[in-house]
Formats: C-alpha cells, sequence, structure tokens
C-alpha cells in the first residue's frame, strides 16, 4: 500500500472509526485500525466486537494513489500521530519488515503493522428494508431518552434503548426502574415486519456523536443480532442486547387526578436552586405541593438550612397534592422539552409522576416519587 492524501480529509475519518476501539480492550487486534485502499477509494475500519465502525474516503479525496492494498495498524497511534500533524499532505507507505512509513516535509514515523488476516470478519451487509429517518430527529430522540438507561449490569436490558416498530410508528423506551423516557416517532413508510430490539446505551452515545445535526437520511438495517446505521458513507454496527425488555406501558396511567400545567424554565429554574439544599445520602429529595393555584417547590438539610420557591399554576380540578421526588431526576425530565409549557400529572402521593407536552403524547418522562416517611 501506498498513497498521499491530505492531513484534514483523514483525520475527519479516523475521528470516526476511533470510537469503534475500546480502551479497555484487552486483545491487541481489536485496538488496530484496518485501512483498505481499493480502485473507488480508502476503506477504514474498527471494532471492539460489540460496535464496529467502516468510514469511506473517495478515490477523489485521495492526493494520489501509487500501490493499493490492505494494512492493520495501532489505532490510538495512528490517530494522535495524524491528528498532530500540521494541515499537509501526508504520505503513507507499507514497507518491508511489516512496517507502515508515515511521512510530511518535515515529519517521519514508522509504526509496526499486525497482520491483516487476524482482523476479525464483519459482515455489513443491508438488509431488504432499510428504516429511515432523519437523523436530526434521531439524535434528539435518543438525548431525550438515554438518561434514563441503567448503569446495572445486573439487569443487562436496562442498560440498552427498546426500539419497537409497528407499522409506521416508532417507540422509544428507557428506564432504570426508577425513571422512564418514552418517545414516539412517526416514520415516512410502513414497516412489513413488527420489530422489538434493544440496542446497548454505550454503543448508541457514540453513536449520537458521529450523526451530524441535519435532515440527512440515516438508514436503520435491523438483523436478529445487531444493527446497522448507515449515513453517507459512515456505517455502524452495533450487538443488540439479548432479553425480553418490560412491558412499561402498564406503568403509565390512562386518567389521573391531578393534572397541572407550569412553565417549563421557571419550573427548572425552582428546582435546580431548591436542589442546593439537598444531599445525595437522602437522593437528591425535593417537596412538591399544590395548594390551589400555587406550587409550592422545597426542600432543607437540617444542619444548613431550607429553601421554599413558589410558581402560579393551572390544573384542571379544585384538588390539593404533596409528592416528593428526586431533584436529578425531575431536572434531567425537564431538559428533554422545548415548549413553553408542559404538563405533569398526578395519582397521589406514592404513585409515578407523569410529565409530557401540553398537546401531544409524543414524549413522556415518567419519575417515582419518593416516600419520605
Amino acid at each position: 500500500m501506498k498513497f498521499s492524501i491530505n492531513q484534514k480529509v483523514l483525520m475527519e475519518h479516523l475521528n470516526y472509526v476511533i470510537r469503534g476501539i475500546s480502551s479497555k480492550n484487552l486483545i491487541p487486534i481489536l485496538n488496530c485500525i484496518k485501512l483498505e485502499l481499493k480502485k473507488e477509494g480508502l476503506y477504514l475500519i474498527s471494532t471492539d466486537n460489540e460496535i464496529a465502525i467502516k468510514s469511506f474516503i473517495k478515490a477523489d479525496e485521495i492526493d494520489k494513489v501509487d500501490v493499493l492494498g490492505d494494512l492493520l495498524i495501532s489505532g490510538r497511534y495512528i490517530y494522535d500521530i495524524v491528528r498532530k500533524l500540521n494541515n499537509e499532505i501526508i504520505n503513507i507507505e507499507e514497507i518491508i519488515d511489516s512496517q507502515v512509513l508515515i511521512t510530511t516535509e518535515t515529519s517521519s514515523f514508522k509504526l509496526n503493522c499486525n497482520e491483516v488476516n487476524e482482523f476479525p470478519d464483519i459482515d455489513l451487509e443491508f438488509s431488504k428494508e432499510p428504516i429511515l429517518i432523519d437523523s436530526k430527529v434521531f439524535k434528539t430522540t435518543i438525548n431525550q431518552t438515554i438518561f434514563a438507561t441503567s448503569n446495572q449490569e445486573s439487569r443487562p436490558v436496562l442498560t440498552g434503548i427498546n426500539f419497537k416498530i409497528n407499522d409506521n410508528i416508532m417507540e422509544v423506551t428507557a428506564t432504570d426502574s426508577y425513571r422512564l423516557s418514552k418517545k414516539r416517532i412517526t416514520l415516512e413508510s410502513n414497516i412489513n415486519n413488527d420489530i422489538d430490539i434493544i440496542i446497548p446505551n454505550r454503543i448508541l452515545n457514540e453513536i449520537i456523536k458521529l450523526i451530524p445535526d441535519d435532515d440527512t437520511k440515516l438508514e436503520l438495517h435491523v438483523f436478529s443480532n445487531k444493527v446497522i446505521f448507515k449515513i453517507k458513507d459512515l456505517l455502524i454496527m452495533a450487538r443488540l442486547l439479548n432479553g425480553n425488555y418490560p412491558d412499561t406501558n402498564k406503568l403509565i396511567p390512562d386518567t389521573y387526578e391531578l393534572v397541572v400545567k407550569v412553565n417549563l424554565n421557571n419550573f427548572y429554574n425552582a428546582i435546580d436552586r431548591a436542589s442546593l439544599l439537598t444531599n445525595a445520602e437522602e437522593k437528591n429529595t425535593i417537596n412538591l405541593q399544590i395548594k390551589e393555584n400555587v406550587m409550592i417547590i422545597s426542600s432543607n438539610i437540617p444542619e444548613i438550612g431550607n429553601v421554599e420557591e413558589k410558581l402560579n399554576i393551572s390544573k384542571n380540578v379544585d384538588k390539593d397534592m404533596k409528592i416528593s421526588f428526586s431533584s436529578n431526576y425531575m431536572m434531567d425530565a425537564i431538559k428533554t422539552f422545548d415548549s413553553e409549557e408542559i404538563e405533569i400529572s398526578f395519582n397521589g402521593e406514592i404513585r409515578p409522576i407523569i410529565l409530557k407536552y401540553v398537546d401531544n403524547n409524543d414524549l413522556i418522562q415518567l419519575i417515582l416519587p419518593i416516600r419520605t416517611y
């Protein structure tokens, strides 16, 4: 292999594939990036067996191609070398003794190569029925739900996000059993076969960093044990979590004893201030009381002091309410909405609190209360 390429072009694609390498991986070959130089262009591939990333640089973006071929090189070293070079032409050449020579006009590096045939064979084929979704919509959806996933490996399925698709409706759900986030999306076309998969939160966190913030179409190719994301010249494969996701629809009531409307920013800021006098030992507990058309938010640390915030609200029935919850969980939930007002629904002080938009149910946030007695 021998070619020349602009540092900026190569760095852009190294930024993609470096995310397919885990810093915790103990298998040396999985810390490498595979380069495949073909007539149509340069492919860069990485994997840790849970995620695989394949990026493509078209031939017309490569300054010069002398010799086609494959190369397997330490991902972290080539990434750091290219990152610290100036925006200039980089020459990459495989030389004898399984080494690669990386040069510019003023710099020269030699790196040892690994055996290409030791790299895992990654199957990145496409399905016959891809799911199309705007990349911005998908990215927003993940950001609105992923915070509610669990980090406890004792229940692996809760460390992922559940995607269910029926006809043209995609339902995206995350829960750690103390809170729940659910988002509904209407797809552009119907899907013939129902889909019910769980994608690990770790992989989704990497994927949303690679997806552009625009209306580019994202393709999802779903298989029994993996899903492949395609966007432009980038492919990302994610292994699915095994197991059955809990039926969370049973947790969301159809009727409520009390529904209030409150200004989103005022509600968030009041809880943010009240959280200053909470502590982690007591789960950052906030007390909420509704009296007539006033919401009172309070908290206290006996040895420090207390705080009380009042907000004007509107409600559907003449009923008062007292309830307590985690300020951290509530602020995480509030941040997912982008409206002037939100609707908060209650069914007593020991039943879940439900947050949603005033005019639709496309996004639902559920928080379990905390008993303070």
